[in-house]
C-alpha cells in the first residue's frame, strides 16, 4: 500500500477533550491518542463520532502545554471495544505545529 501521509507520524501518550461544533452539543469526550503529526491525529474513542464532523480539541503535550485545535474526522474503524479515528487539524497555528515537530525530532534522536 502506498503511504499517503504528508508528515511523519509519531506516538504520544495524551488525552484530548473534544466538543462537537456543528450541532451545539457541548458534551466533552475523553479520547486516547495513539498517533499524531503536525497535520493530524489518530485516536481511540468508545463513543461513535461522525466522519466529516469537526470537533474542538484540547491536546495536552508531553511538556504539559495545551494546544487548542479543531479536528475534522476523516477516517473511522470499528475495533473490538471502541472506535479508531483519524482526523486532520484545521487551521492549527504554525507555532503549535512546531511544538509537535520538536517532539518528533526529540523522539527520533532518542531512537524511539
Amino acid at each position: 500500500m502506498e503511504e499517503r501521509r504528508k508528515y511523519k507520524r509519531i506516538e504520544l501518550d495524551a488525552k484530548l477533550m473534544v466538543k462537537r461544533l456543528d450541532d451545539g452539543n457541548n458534551e466533552e469526550v475523553i479520547i486516547e491518542v495513539f498517533d499524531i503529526s503536525k497535520g493530524g491525529i489518530g485516536f481511540f474513542c468508545k463513543r461513535p463520532l461522525q466522519i466529516g464532523s469537526v470537533y474542538e480539541a484540547y491536546l495536552t503535550l508531553w511538556t504539559k502545554e495545551v494546544i487548542h485545535a479543531f479536528v475534522e474526522i476523516i477516517r473511522i474503524n470499528k475495533t473490538e471495544n471502541s472506535f479508531s479515528y483519524g482526523g486532520t487539524f484545521i487551521g492549527m497555528p504554525e507555532m503549535d505545529q512546531k511544538r509537535i515537530e520538536i517532539y518528533e525530532t526529540v523522539q527520533s534522536e532518542l531512537g524511539e
